[in-house]
């Protein structure tokens, strides 16, 4: 294992959970009508990717069903639980025969993806799938009981106060089975951890199960970065427990190291390995298609950057949210975009070089106001440091 050492922090590795307008318009109207087949079915989508890492949930259909035969099944999922054709995890779940989706739960940003950082989410009926969808970033960031053992009270008490009618045959006591597939970005703050970590602990106090779909750490699994998290007297939904901001572990591994090593009742977890991903793989190496997990994570190269460009968020510089390069972008609209750059290349850091930029972001921190600053650019992504930069 490489180890790479904040000079304020020290890394402690566990090693044993490493496993026209009117033409488009027509266009849009044309594959909107033939994008779904007999009775209102999606159409079968061609496979986009030959990918040398399988995605787990199609592991999970073709050969582990036995895990959820019978048992009523809740999904913590988003954009990115997909399939290699693209195809929505929920989707998958609620149309297999062999699988009761009773619910979906939401992290940040919705199971849609739609909403910005911070912004609160709330429970809702999902039209498409005619199931509850309950929020893991509203009132409370854990799942509460009634989430997961009382939907049918939470739903009739919504029924009378919507006008929408919510379906008696979706009127469940409670889960058996929650199963969680998101994309994580590899870093600590990223806030789908501290989901993962909160449902699995509920779930281990209710008696419920809780399954894991694995996914590759997408920027590789052989460099840690940054100083250890104190705990607990700095836990928090951004940072739960004692891990390094750049921890090198996947999704599945993490819940493995919370299970093992910091929850109070232990929980009945599976995880379904990613396997086929090499620790020194970055997600472009997967043959698997980027599919944003939040709406300022549009890229790898974002991804790549924002260990350490994440910081900027407790600062009086804008981070880059309101642009097309949030996190590469930085700045405010006192800064000389020229003289920041050429004093920050003066530091010769591994693996980037930093271009003056000027940008107005369309929200966030100086919406509207025209800043000076730099773009961020990795050269060499193996050298590069992020959390050091």
């Amino acid at each position: 294992m490489e180890k790479i050492f904040n000079p304020s922090g020290r890394c402690k590795i566990y090693q044993n959970y490493f496993r026209p307008v009117l033409g488009a318009a027509a266009l849009i109207i044309l594959i909107l009508s033939s994008s779904c087949g007999p009775g209102g079915q999606e159409a079968a989508r061609p496979r986009v990717i030959k990918p040398g890492v399988k995605p787990r949930v199609e592991v999970f259909l073709e050969k582990h069903l036995d895990l959820v035969k019978d048992k009523k099944v809740g999904l913590i999922t988003n954009p990115s639980g997909v399939n290699s054709k693209l195809e929505s995890s929920a989707w998958l779940f609620k149309n297999h025969p062999a699988i009761n989706l009773v619910a979906l739960y939401g992290p940040e940003h919705g199971v849609r993806g739609e909403a910005q950082a911070g912004e609160y989410v709330p429970f809702y009926l999902d039209e498409k799938f005619n199931l509850p969808v309950f929020s893991l970033y509203g009132q409370s960031f854990k799942p509460e009981p009634e989430m997961l053992k009382n939907i049918d009270e939470l739903m009739r008490n919504f029924d009378t106060q919507s006008s929408g009618k919510i379906p008696e045959e979706n009127m469940v006591k409670g889960l058996d089975v929650l199963v969680f597939d998101i994309q994580d970005v590899g870093t600590r703050v990223y806030t789908y951890v501290a989901t993962m970590a909160l449902a699995m602990e509920s779930c281990a106090e209710l008696g419920i199960e809780f399954i894991v779909l694995d996914r590759p750490n997408p920027v590789g699994g052989k460099i840690l970065e940054g100083a250890v998290l104190k705990y607990p007297e700095y836990s928090s939904f951004v940072g739960l427990y004692p891990i390094p901001e750049r921890h090198g572990l996947t999704i599945g591994e993490l819940a493995r190291l919370f299970n093992d090593q910091f929850l109070k009742t232990k929980a009945k977890l599976t995880v379904i390995p990613a396997e086929g991903w090499k620790r020194d793989w970055w997600f472009d190496q997967t043959g698997l298609p980027w599919v944003m997990p939040s709406p300022n994570m549009p890229t790898l190269e974002t991804a790549a950057v924002y260990p350490g460009q994440v910081y900027l968020e407790g600062t009086n510089l804008s981070e880059g949210r309101g642009t097309t390069r949030p996190f590469e972008l930085f700045g405010a609209p006192w800064i000389d975009g020229w003289e920041l750059s050429r004093k920050l290349n003066s530091l010769d850091l591994p693996g980037v070089i930093f271009r003056e930029a000027w940008f107005t972001p369309t929200f966030s921190k100086y919406q509207g106001e025209r800043c000076g600053g730099c773009q961020l650019h990795v050269i060499d992504r193996e050298s590069f440091q992020p959390f050091l930069t």
